[in-house]
């Protein structure tokens, strides 16, 4: 089955990656390349971008039409997800939603897009990742009467634009959900005083090309355990995203995870 695919965001560092796996992938026919309306390069080939040569896909500002679009991947930037959400529910869609720092308000209108039309939305494309959280989440319930302390470190990039992270604010989320803790922290500076053990503390590092890591610890009197996860490149993601489109080929309409795709749930 050979599923075709629009990418939105085409034509940043995660889209540029998912057309050229896409024009590798024998699953996939990219048929759309989307990008903001002042993008310089609209009605260019996207593919010389990618390193991929030629396509015969243009850069446009919304979804093409008279393509059979069969799903959208949209990783772009978060101003513009309602737009992708809208056309989609429009055109009734299946959406991978793999864009981060959404509002809650955005959040909202995907659970709403939910109802009509299939979504993926995870906070995070990588397999990986994925098995990790479910790895989190089996360590913080057999350490929830331990006395652990709970800090997550998260490195990316220096042109990311949201800290901490979606996903390690995820992980922090399943890790409150089975341990109860009901505080948070950014890092810390100056006379911060004693550790709130109902705190779970998040750090972010910014730096050169890092295309994430993250390091959930668990802090005990006497041992420490840490689990961590990094990535070496951005082809995870992409291959996670379009695991996640081909996915939701036939599926009713509803609210998916990566879990979901993967099997873990």
């Amino acid at each position: 089955m050979t599923v075709k695919i629009a990418i939105v965001g085409a034509g940043g560092r995660m889209g540029q990656r998912l057309i050229a796996i896409g024009t590798q992938d024998e699953r996939v026919q990219l048929v759309g390349a989307v990008e903001f309306a002042q993008f310089p390069k609209l009605g260019e080939d996207a593919g010389p971008a990618a390193g991929v040569g030629a396509i015969g896909v243009p850069y446009t500002s919304a979804l093409p039409d008279n393509t059979g679009i069969q799903a959208v991947i949209d990783f772009s930037q978060p101003a513009g997800a309602d737009s992708t959400i809208d056309q989609c529910v429009a055109r009734n869609i299946p959406l991978v939603m793999a864009t981060t720092g959404l509002s809650d308000a955005t959040k909202a209108h995907i659970a709403e897009a939910s109802k009509t039309i299939p979504i993926v939305f995870a906070p995070s494309m990588s397999p990986a990742v994925n098995l990790a959280m479910k790895l989190t989440k089996i360590a913080a319930a057999a350490l929830k009467d331990m006395d652990a302390d709970v800090e997550i470190i998260e490195k990316h990039h220096r042109f990311k634009v949201d800290a901490p992270s979606g996903t390690a604010l995820k992980f922090g989320q399943i890790v409150a959900q089975e341990m109860g803790q009901t505080k948070s922290v950014c890092g810390r500076e100056g006379a911060v005083g004693k550790r709130d053990h109902a705190e779970i503390g998040y750090h972010a590092v910014r730096i050169g090309d890092n295309v994430g890591e993250h390091n959930i610890i668990f802090g005990m009197l006497g041992e420490t355990l840490e689990l961590t996860v990094k990535a070496s490149n951005r082809d995870c993601y992409a291959k996670g995203a379009y695991a996640a489109a081909i996915w939701l080929q036939g599926k009713q309409p509803g609210l998916y995870s990566m879990d979901d795709v993967l099997g873990l749930n």
